[in-house]
């Protein structure tokens, strides 16, 4: 191991162009080469890469780094050359010839970093070319695809716990090579599977904040596709821009629009060849090409600091994709904005897209039965019903995201947000519609959950328990559309006026302030309320009517 009195801030500048370490990356360095395990979280944009880059130039051994994208390894790799660090990537696209100038690097000692994908571990013959090096450290990239409940779950990466078991250390000691694990978003759950499933062994445990207030949230509701491609001109900027896409058509659509709008903007998707993906990459690279619309997938392989515009054409398959992806605006601390068109219709598309994956890496020895199958795409269905509620939430965006990854940062309202923005005393009209609301909440006994309560003041009473079919305060919001109803309804819950149990029940009561304001205690009520769009009045049918109806 290197010594523990080498300079790494000497290193730091002569190699990385860096004075100074930023927020946790000191504490990572020096984990890393103490040897310990380490789990790091940290958002996009914080430098997690220095944790391992660093460190590799002081330890013994090649330092191995597991990446899901070959995108992502030659970004690296090309920048780690410039800063003349010798590094290398063993890939499917790896020329014969350079396969075999890698590995006899690798035999020579010469490189200092290697970048493989997790599908490598599969071949004996990479095995066989482990079981010849010394391993300094087992870095392993984007590590919730470990996880089921993190977003894009890879198979392959079951196997690294096994492979690294088989590396022999670079320091000769006996035993694995230390390893090092890092994601820029990883709820609970997903950590503790990372930790489990890679076999890290009382590992430091680093979570940064996933705060970044540099960048402004908001959520734009839309009529449908035509509403979202005539605001995309208007929310593209004269700076960077990302524009993500559910779909290879949706992309290439984006990129149409735009340039119908006199913007030039590429399409980055995996049906386009090689070549020109690597083009539109290299172009927004370079800077010549402001503007690529993308799907998630392809993505992550685009990556400039001064990226000042993120939007969202289509609806993201979970929070952890979303906020990874809006995370590539804004790197350099400028203010960027990052804006979801939503409709409610590109829920179907995201459902389609689940149910019609077959989820794993398609080659037979991972092949899913019927079972494991329906169980993974229950998961991807739950995720997305998590980002649906991010979607429709009046409260505070950024909040809703901190407190989703366990962050003790989350505080609303935040003041940069698109509902924080919106946030202000009701007018009358408004406030004695929250007071219908919360008094039907009342009335109920604050035994019901969202569905029963919506549905009892609309007066949809057909599927109701009959308690509820009775009440002074059944049908009292007739001529509002349900939906515009349970927005309220999320709107007090963010304004602490309303709390939700729990339990599976999910059931909705009143906090005192909720109490206050419902009786008119409380002159001046502050919060983000939901547009209202009027509906035709629909007439309530109470149960007497319905059984008039049979009789």
């Amino acid at each position: 191991m290197a010594s523990q009195s080498s300079d790494l801030h000497t290193i730091l500048r002569r190699h990385f162009g860096h004075a100074e370490f930023r927020d946790a990356q000191h504490g990572l360095v020096r984990t890393v080469l103490d040897g310990e395990d380490l789990l790091a979280v940290m958002p996009t944009g914080a430098g997690k890469s220095l944790g391992f880059q660093l460190p590799a130039l002081l330890l013994h051994g090649v330092t191995l780094v597991v990446s899901p994208l070959i995108s992502l390894m030659k970004d690296q790799v090309d920048e780690l050359e410039v800063r003349g660090i010798a590094a290398a990537a063993l890939h499917s696209q790896s020329a014969p010839g350079d396969r075999q100038q890698v590995r006899r690097a690798l035999r020579e000692g010469a490189l200092r970093l290697l970048y493989v994908a997790p599908e490598r571990f599969a071949s004996e013959a990479f095995l066989s070319l482990l079981a010849e090096i010394r391993v300094a450290r087992f870095v392993v990239d984007e590590a919730h695809c470990v996880s089921e409940w993190g977003h894009d779950f890879r198979p392959d990466y079951r196997r690294l716990k096994s492979a690294a078991d088989r590396c022999h250390r670079g320091d000769g000691h006996a035993g694995r090579p230390p390893m090092a694990a890092f994601t820029a978003t990883a709820t609970p759950e997903v950590r503790e599977d990372i930790v489990g499933l890679l076999g890290l062994r009382s590992p430091r445990i680093v979570v940064a904040g996933f705060d970044r207030p540099n960048i402004r949230l908001y959520v734009q509701p839309v009529a449908g596709n035509a509403e979202k491609h005539a605001r995309l001109p208007h929310l593209v900027g004269r700076g960077r821009t990302l524009v993500y896409a559910a779909t290879r058509k949706g992309a290439t659509a984006a990129a149409a629009t735009l340039g119908a709008a006199g913007r030039t903007a590429a399409a980055y998707h995996a049906g386009l060849p090689a070549a020109e993906r690597t083009e539109v990459q290299e172009a927004f690279a370079s800077g010549n090409l402001h503007i690529v619309c993308a799907t998630n997938a392809f993505g992550m392989g685009i990556d400039r600091p001064d990226v000042e515009t993120v939007v969202h054409l289509d609806l993201p398959g979970s929070i952890e994709a979303y906020y990874q992806e809006i995370g590539r605006a804004g790197r350099d601390g400028r203010p960027a904005t990052a804006t979801l068109l939503w409709h409610y219709a590109d829920i179907r598309t995201r459902e389609f897209l689940i149910d019609r994956a077959r989820i794993g890496s398609g080659r037979p020895e991972v092949a899913l039965d019927a079972g494991e199958l329906a169980r993974r795409k229950a998961i991807e269905h739950a995720k997305l019903g998590r980002m649906v509620a991010y979607a429709e939430t009046a409260g505070c965006l950024r909040a809703t995201i901190l407190r989703y990854f366990g962050d003790a940062a989350a505080r609303e309202p935040c003041g940069a947000c698109g509902n924080c923005d919106r946030a202000a005393p009701l007018d009358p009209p408004s406030r004695l519609l929250l007071r219908k609301i919360l008094s039907g909440i009342a009335r109920a006994g604050e035994r019901y959950g969202r569905r029963n309560i919506v549905g009892m003041l609309v007066g949809v009473v057909d599927a109701l328990p009959v308690s509820l079919t009775r009440l002074s305060t059944t049908g009292l919001l007739c001529d509002e559309p349900p939906r515009t109803i349970e927005r309220w309804i999320d709107a007090a819950c963010s304004a602490g006026l309303i709390r939700v149990s729990g339990d599976r029940y999910r059931t909705l009561g009143l906090t005192p302030l909720g109490r206050d304001v419902m009786a008119g205690r409380v002159e001046q009520v502050v919060l983000a309320a939901p547009v209202l769009r009027p509906s035709a009045p629909r007439r309530v049918r109470r149960s007497s009517e319905r059984r008039r109806k049979r009789a």
